[in-house]
């Protein structure tokens, strides 16, 4: 059996925007759509479901849909389903959170704890609509991106779309500001060049999916910035998340804190594998 696309609803408009975009997602992959309402034991919750559901239908007829309705805490049933779903959708907000929030604090602590990609659904509608044809993957020195930079591909790959690699990097204290600055600089640990960094992280994906077009941007500054000056005119930014040691969830860090409350567009917290 086919693990779900799981979609949390919750009766808001950032919600129903959610499911508008899952369910276009869970059609590209040829997923299942699962539908998941927690709500408190005294509260109705079938119409918020049905709603939802509704709209499923008449907007992607031919997904595969199921819904359900848990009576517990929106975070710990989103994080439960999490746990054999293809990736977990959410809006950037719910109904319980406060005006003025960027990010609502269910999205951002299922994004941090989840076993899976998790997807908060941001922007305007030309960036949820597919209408710039980019997905954008941000990639890091190290290991933490390897399963971020399969997941955007295999994104770019079921949307015949580009596929915007982007490195930002900055040069140690006192060296000079180039990309190929001497090792003594860095005596404690031999940096590779950020273009090979770049190259490195998108080698074994581009072998497997070459109808991908890969647009490489290896940016001196900060990675904040860069990644959302890339996903200006993107459909979905992609960003890894790493296992803390000794604790349960992941380490977003601050640039990823950064993205999922100010990015334009969808934005997928991947874990590293």
């Amino acid at each position: 059996m086919t693990i779900p696309l799981v979609v949390g609803v919750d009766g808001s408009e950032a919600s129903l925007e959610a499911v508008d975009w899952a369910a276009d997602e869970a059609v590209r992959h040829g997923v299942p759509l699962h539908l998941l309402h927690a709500a408190a034991r005294d509260h109705e919750a079938s119409d918020v479901i049905e709603a939802a559901s509704e709209r499923v239908r008449k907007g992607a007829r031919t997904v595969r849909l199921s819904n359900e309705v848990l009576h517990e805490d929106a975070t710990a049933a989103l994080l439960g389903k999490g746990r054999n779903a293809f990736a977990l959708v959410l809006g950037s907000r719910g109904f319980g959170d406060l005006a003025g929030m960027l990010l609502g604090s269910v999205s951002l602590a299922v994004a941090a704890r989840a076993d899976c990609p998790v997807v908060v659904v941001r922007g305007a509608a030309e960036h949820r609509d597919t209408r710039f044809g980019s997905v954008v993957v941000g990639v890091e020195e190290g290991e933490g991106s390897g399963t971020a930079v399969q997941f955007a591909f295999r994104e770019a790959h079921v949307r015949h779309c580009r596929l915007v690699a982007v490195h930002a990097w900055s040069a140690p204290l006192g060296a000079p500001a180039s990309p190929r600055a001497p090792s003594a600089y860095v005596p404690e640990v031999r940096r590779r060049p950020p273009a090979r960094v770049l190259d490195d992280a998108l080698r074994g994906a581009s072998e497997r999916y070459r109808d991908a077009p890969v647009h490489r941007r290896v940016i001196e500054g900060p990675a904040r910035q860069a990644l959302l000056e890339a996903a200006a005119e993107a459909d979905l930014l992609v960003v890894g998340a790493r296992r803390r040691r000794g604790h349960l969830g992941l380490q977003l860090g601050l640039i990823n804190h950064a993205v999922l409350h100010h990015a334009p567009c969808p934005i997928a917290v991947v874990p590293r594998i």
